[in-house]
């Protein structure tokens, strides 16, 4: 019987599921099996051995009672079941002592329907034996006491049934039993419906261990069954996929939840929020955000700052002051929170508005928020950034003052101040703070206390400390590397820099990929392209380092190449690393190429980026090929993400380049038309 346990028909996607650790449970899958198995000296337990003779019925009856007066038959829908007769928790004990399904099948063999009996109806009623499955601990000892029901027993088959066993095995982790169960219900043998508990059990347990596909793979067969997924179901699925960073499946859960006539609500607006902010669609997630109040459900505070934060990770920064602004209008007057406020902060501190920080950050207390240890940092460098030092240095010792939690970070950036003030000494009296302290500096902590000491003219402190680190065995990141073979080179210390730069050459302590990232980043283009020619690369940030390393000092047939061995190891550009590869085509007038990178990175399903469409539609009028340009042009009007006004621009500017100055003159007559029809409007 346990074949059923490794086969999984339904699950279409080829996943490794997990199973239980061996040794956890007294069966094994050996040991367990319809066929029956190593034959053992069996004690049948007193209580079921009451149960061999006739006699044993009459335990729970009424002494009193006349035997004559009763009916020869019951009246329908009444048995004579020995249920109460039946200690469940001495049944259970016997059962934990059993190993084997011939030990199980031993000790159930009391209860097993009478030869004798015409009816063959089993002694134990049918909810007598879903409550002993549900007490039962061990999910397999549970599988064979299903199994004994159906095949020793003759209990027809039970939904009620499986779902017990299936949730068990579904909370032991054991995914291919609880799917092969599922799929022996749906068989034509059993013939059973799974019903919405049957399929919200599986799909909870596979969203609690992360297994995304093999959850999406049985809403077809709730389609098959005819049952609806709900909105809790759709919601789980919706956030696990946000979870896996995997915004695309979260948007077509969304739009299947739409389609399926299911209203959403705020946690799956919301869902769908971070969904489209995580994927640069932020367009999208702005409508999306006005279309909430239409459809009844006005959104919240976790709305706005999941838009917000996407804003300002792509310094969007006006964008977010009115999105701020219009959270706090008398319209909406929604509260702030924690990490609303620690957006703003930053906000405006890239926006050069230390004021409006400041008056936010210490206004939180009156607003009911208690600032952490990301406000204070993000408060401290917002201060160092607009060069309010004094401020600064006073949040810092306050902090201290107030046995306010300081980590690496505050540390960090209070170094970078005493840095931009000159003040080296300082700078180095807080590493010894640190370490006094018990905060272990990082690689940032170091790259920055050695730069100042370089800017400085203390080059043989900043040596001697890096060497120090090396020494001692800290991971050094490429920043740190960086550092130093920049400052060797400005030092006029070639021979030091030579060295640094052999040892990345043929790297002991990191990886290769890591070897070229920091020779990219130090802009080593020789060494760097050396590296990267004799080395399986791996990491996606390596070949983004190449990329833009060839691209910065204009090696257009190298960064061609680079995409080339990205494409064959399987590995698919970003938006911005696609334009950078389209340019490097149209620099080696490869229009083809171009265009079927384009074309090929679409079919795919890759979100582009207006700077994508655009770079296109200017390689297509380097080609000379209008009528791509106006397709493209027609395909991108119809496209509610793209911009409109940059658009026809580009195209504009496409004609006027290649002297057609008519064609130029209409689109510019597109740009004025639409400009008067959203005045009228």
């Amino acid at each position: 019987m346990w074949e059923r346990a490794t086969a999984l028909p339904l699950l279409a996607h080829p996943l490794s599921l997990p199973s239980p650790a061996a040794g956890n449970y007294p069966f094994t899958l050996s040991s367990i099996s319809s066929g029956g198995g190593a034959t053992a000296l069996l004690r049948v337990p007193p209580l079921a051995s009451s149960f061999s003779s006739s006699s044993g019925r009459e335990v729970w009856l009424n002494p009193k009672f006349n035997q004559q007066q009763r009916s020869p038959n019951p009246p329908h829908g009444r048995h004579d079941y020995l249920d109460r007769s039946v200690d469940m928790a001495a049944l259970l004990a016997d059962l934990s002592r059993s190993t084997t399904a011939d030990e199980l099948h031993a000790v159930m063999s009391p209860f097993l329907p009478s030869f004798s009996s015409s009816s063959r109806r089993p002694p134990l009623s049918l909810r007598f034996m879903l409550s002993l499955l549900s007490r039962e601990p061990d999910y397999r000892r549970s599988l064979a006491l299903l199994d004994w029901m159906l095949d020793a027993a003759g209990y027809p088959p039970s939904v009620v049934a499986y779902n017990v066993v299936l949730r068990n095995a579904a909370r032991a982790g054991d995914f291919p039993l609880a799917a092969g169960l599922l799929h022996e219900m749906r068989s034509p043998s059993r013939s059973i419906s799974p019903d919405h508990f049957t399929y919200s059990t599986l799909l909870s347990a596979l969203s609690r261990s992360k297994l995304l596909d093999a959850a999406l793979s049985l809403l077809p067969l709730m389609e098959e069954d005819s049952i609806c997924p709900d909105l809790v179901l759709f919601s789980t699925l919706i956030s696990l996929a946000l979870k896996l960073g995997d915004h695309s499946k979260a948007l077509a859960l969304f739009s299947r939840l739409r389609a399926a006539g299911i209203a959403p609500d705020l946690v799956a607006y919301n869902s769908l929020l971070a969904a489209l902010a995580r994927a640069g669609l932020l367009r999208d997630a702005r409508r999306l955000l006005a279309d909430m109040d239409s459809a009844g459900i006005p959104p919240d505070t976790v709305s706005y700052s999941t838009l917000l934060a996407a804003l300002v990770a792509r310094r969007r920064f006006l964008e977010a002051l009115t999105l701020f602004n219009e959270m706090r209008s008398p319209i909406r007057r929604l509260p702030l929170d924690l990490p609303i406020c620690n957006i703003m902060i930053d906000a405006y501190g890239q926006m050069d508005m230390a004021r409006e920080a400041d008056r936010l950050f210490w206004s939180m207390r009156q607003l009911g928020v208690s600032p952490c240890i990301v406000t204070y940092n993000t408060m401290i460098r917002v201060y160092g950034d607009a060069e309010l030092f004094g401020e600064a240095v006073h949040l810092f010792r306050l902090m201290q003052r107030q046995n306010i939690e300081q980590n690496v970070v505050t540390y960090n950036t209070m170094i970078q101040i005493y840095g931009k003030t000159l003040e080296h000494e300082k700078a180095g009296n807080l590493l010894q703070e640190m370490q006094r302290r018990r905060i272990q500096p990082n690689a940032v902590t170091f790259s920055t206390v050695i730069s100042i000491w370089a800017r400085a003219g203390k080059l043989d402190r900043a040596a001697k400390l890096f060497q120090q680190i090396r020494d001692s065995g800290v991971e050094i990141d490429p920043v740190l590397y960086q550092t130093m073979i920049v400052i060797y080179e400005r030092a006029g210390l070639v021979g030091h820099a030579r060295r640094l730069l052999n040892d990345l050459r043929e790297p002991h302590d990191l990886s290769k990929d890591t070897a070229i990232r920091i020779l990219a980043g130090a802009g080593r283009i020789e060494e760097a392209a050396w590296l990267f020619r004799r080395t399986e690369v791996k990491e996606m940030d390596a070949f983004r380092s190449m990329i833009d390393l060839f691209a910065r000092n204009k090696k257009h047939k190298n960064v061609v190449e680079v995409y080339e061995r990205m494409r064959e190891v399987g590995y698919f550009l970003d938006s911005e690393m696609i334009a950078t590869v389209l340019n490097a085509y149209g620099k080696l007038q490869e229009f083809e190429k171009a265009a079927a990178v384009y074309s090929e990175m679409e079919e795919e399903g890759c979100v582009f980026s207006d700077r994508v469409h655009f770079q296109m539609l200017s390689l297509l009028g380097m080609k000379r090929d209008f009528e791509g340009v106006e397709r493209l042009m027609e395909k991108l009007s119809g496209d509610p993400d793209v911009d409109k006004k940059e658009l026809h621009l580009v195209a504009a500017s496409v004609y006027e380049r290649a002297n057609k100055l008519d064609d130029a003159a209409r689109i510019v007559g597109r740009i004025m038309n639409r400009r008067s029809s959203f005045s009228n409007a």
